[in-house]
């Protein structure tokens, strides 16, 4: 079996997935972003909510590199 191909395209799907619900960290958007006062429960959301842009972002990218290495193997 070609395991990393597999891990790779279900680490891409789910990394998809993620970045199509989540939108993107506010790192990375242009113009104004939400902001929150610092502590606040808000604050807080837009923290989490980062967190999990930022991991659909990695699943994508590492879910691609490892699909594409199983496909060349």
């Amino acid at each position: 079996m070609n395991w990393p191909l597999i891990v790779g395209l279900g680490a891409l799907w789910l990394g998809w997935q993620i970045v199509w619900v989540a939108p993107l960290p506010r790192q990375l958007r242009r113009g104004e972003v939400p902001t929150a006062p610092k502590g606040s429960p808000e604050a807080f959301s837009l923290f989490w909510i980062d967190q999990y842009g930022w991991l659909g972002l990695a699943l994508l990218g590492l879910g691609l590199a490892a699909a594409f290495a199983g496909a060349v193997r």
